[in-house]
């Protein structure tokens, strides 16, 4: 069965997925894999129904996307529970403007909640189905602060036999609230490291990088490139993917020259998610990695 992911992400990578398998080259036939950004989980979610997984770990510094990961690992009944409530509470609502009241109202709600519960990991859900071009987007404070986008009565918010399969794989996954550098320990030489960072900003302007009130800089790119540097001096393979900043300024080097040691390759992909609709459309990723392919 093909899982999919139950939420929309900015920079999602269900699209790049027939560029992604290309670097499943595994001499052992278990393997141990990591992912340090899992957002949406695109690749996890592929990698855990193709190959053999002996272990995996997957992290995120957003708590509120780390409590869906666990709530659907752990009470998946409780969480199809509460989406089934709120999916129903927007049916029965014919007119958009009180969808819209809704929205408002349960956004509040969401920005309440404690943390670690069954409710808010579906109302996280929802909201990012029924917000804005499916963005998730925190304030300084924390705060989930997307305004309500375009959206249907009987849109489809979550397809409960996919949250089930996606729960049975999750059950020998460690799921953790931290950054990617506390993955360290648990990769080896068997070990395939994905790595989707919040995208350098080809506009300064505009980004969709904030699903973290802490925000993700070039010095962190710089910090992420030297951790990627020692997990590969362990042996470990890895697969990092980024915006490319030569889509707007062609004499850009900056990742050229950050991972120099390593296959860097530029791929044209569909973006999806720009705050206007003349802003989307065919660009070049890159995909940096110790894979010869």
């Amino acid at each position: 069965m093909e899982l999919k992911p139950f939420l929309q992400w900015a920079g999602g990578k269900r699209n790049l997925l027939p560029e992604i398998k290309k670097y499943y080259r595994f001499e052992q036939e278990k393997i141990k894999y990591v992912e340090p950004f899992v957002g949406a989980g695109a690749v996890l979610l592929d990698i855990l129904t193709t190959k053999k997984v002996e272990k995996a770990l997957i992290t995120d510094i957003s708590p509120e996307l780390i409590n869906c990961w666990n709530t659907i690992k752990t009470k998946p009944e409780k969480l199809l529970f509460f989406l089934t409530k709120y999916k129903e509470k927007f049916q029965i609502l014919e007119n958009k403007d009180e969808r819209k009241l809704l929205f408002y109202q349960l956004r509040e709600k969401f920005n309440n909640l404690e943390t670690d519960s069954p409710e808010k990991a579906a109302l996280m859900i929802v909201l990012n189905k029924k917000g804005f071009n499916g963005l998730w987007r925190v304030n300084s404070k924390g705060k989930y602060n997307v305004p309500f986008g375009i959206e249907t009565k009987n849109q489809i918010i979550f397809e409960e036999e996919n949250i089930i399969e996606i729960s049975k794989f999750l059950q020998n996954v460690e799921i953790k609230n931290t950054g990617y550098e506390n993955t360290f320990d648990f990769i080896d030489k068997n070990t395939f490291v994905y790595l989707d960072p919040p995208y350098l900003p080809l506009d300064k302007t505009k980004s969709f990088t904030s699903y973290s009130k802490n925000g993700f800089t070039i010095e962190n790119q710089i910090e992420l490139a030297d951790f990627i540097d020692k997990i590969s001096e362990k042996g470990a393979k890895f697969l990092l993917s980024n915006s490319d900043p030569k889509n707007i300024e062609p004499e850009n080097n900056f990742f050229d020259k950050l991972y120099k040691k390593y296959y860097i390759h530029r791929i044209p992909v569909r973006r999806n998610i720009a705050a206007k609709k003349e802003n989307r459309g065919i660009i070049n990723e890159i995909l940096v990695t110790n894979i010869k392919i």
